[in-house]
């Protein structure tokens, strides 16, 4: 195997590793509700509790990924995302879900921007791009794991014992990456990196906040990523089971789809924008599509099965363009700081990814259930309609705000 293929598979493992993460509880939702009692706000509070901590984690890991390199840094977060792996498959209640959960945030807080950086480090200009848009495509393989193989796992395991599993998947990937993942690609030197102090670190920190363009690249990346994420890893669950009467085959069948569109579209939006090089477009065409699955989905009512499925792999399949703003963050940012300029656009994507999944929730709650413990299909069009209206929002941010200077 050379070194790029042992790298691709590395970075494919550990963000596929991070995917599984934060969609795992999707297709189990109903029987951990069940087991532990927990009404829709905590359901949505526990999702949210991984991007809480990822929120929190990006700026130390900007600055761990530019002093202490990619390989060291997502090898030590991973110990934590072990832990709260294992935790996680000893909940009782509430509370210690929503803290296995901070712990696997925590522990997957540097996956995806270490892919970014190394990805940065081993190619340049569209060639980083493809190389991402591949990364970030296998990386959906997680999503797929936590759909059908996650839900035969739960039926023959328990839930429990299913994400107990995830534990010993969560170790095997540490091992693997720190195996196969070097900072610097073969023949190259070592990126030079100055000592730096506290005050120096957070002083490069500040400078990431003052560049032009961020904040448009910002906006999108708010909801781009989180709309999606938040029907896929939470609601499509309980939706499809309350609205629509599938069991946990059928919801992981429904889901296993959803995951299959992402892939699909990363795959072909990094040669499409090659081809047309029309990046900003791209952004601006994809989150429309997004927004109005989510629109028909929310103003639809009686839908039948076949067009809610067939809408929300839609969303999914659109909603792979923010692999692009993340390359429009990266030509925002000079080299030597690259680290803190990814986690800083990730941030963005962390807050909406913890933020919509509680509003939604929120709003899903407002809704009683009825005799059979069931919410009605408005609660969950209510919350289809709040993330379609975030995603216009943002899309119309990202068109109306200044460009910055690529670099």
């Amino acid at each position: 195997m050379t070194a790029a293929a042992a790298l691709m598979a590395a970075l494919a493992a550990m963000t596929g590793l991070s995917q599984f993460h934060r969609a795992s509880l999707g297709v189990i939702a109903p029987d951990i509700t069940a087991e532990l009692s927990l009404t829709p706000a905590v359901l949505g509070a526990a999702n949210g509790m991984f991007f809480a901590a990822l929120l929190l984690a990006q700026i130390p890991v900007g600055i761990a990924l530019d002093r202490a390199g990619p390989r060291r840094t997502v090898a030590a977060l991973c110990g934590i995302a072990v832990a709260g792996a294992a935790f996680q498959a000893f909940a009782t209640d509430g509370p210690t879900l929503l803290a296995a959960r901070f712990l696997i945030g925590l522990g997957s807080g540097a996956s995806f921007m270490a892919a970014v950086v190394l990805c940065a480090r081993w190619h340049s200009g569209a060639a980083m791009t493809l190389a991402l848009s591949r990364v970030f495509a296998l990386s959906q393989m997680g999503i797929l794991l936590a759909g059908a193989p996650l839900a035969a796992a739960s039926g023959l395991l328990g839930w429990r014992g299913a994400l107990g599993a995830s534990a010993v998947l969560t170790a095997a990937c540490g091992l693997l990456w720190w195996r196969l993942v070097r900072d610097d690609p073969p023949g190259r030197p070592p990126v030079a990196r100055a000592p730096e102090t506290l005050k120096e670190a957070l002083l490069g920190q500040l400078s990431i906040w003052r560049l032009p363009g961020l904040a448009r690249v910002l906006s999108i990346h708010l909801v781009g990523y989180a709309a999606a994420a938040t029907v896929l890893g939470l609601w499509a669950g309980p939706y499809l089971a309350d609205v629509h009467g599938l069991d946990a085959t059928g919801r992981g069948w429904a889901l296993a789809a959803m995951g299959v569109a992402m892939p699909a579209g990363l795959l072909a939006i990094g040669p499409l924008e090659r081809r047309i090089g029309a990046r900003r477009g791209i952004v601006t065409g994809c989150a429309g599509l997004a927004a109005m699955s989510l629109l028909l989905l929310a103003l639809w009512p009686g839908a039948p099965l076949s067009a809610c499925i067939a809408l929300l792999v839609l969303l999914v399949l659109f909603s792979a363009f923010p692999v692009l703003v993340v390359a429009e963050g990266r030509s925002l940012f000079p080299d030597h700081l690259v680290g803190r300029g990814a986690t800083t656009v990730n941030l963005a994507q962390v807050l909406g990814s913890a933020l919509l999944p509680m509003m939604v929730g929120a709003v899903v709650g407002m809704f009683p259930e009825n005799a059979g413990g069931l919410r009605p299909e408005v609660a969950y069009r209510a919350g289809f309609g709040l993330l379609g209206v975030s995603l216009l929002g943002g899309m119309v941010a990202w068109v109306v705000l200044p460009r910055g200077a690529a670099r």
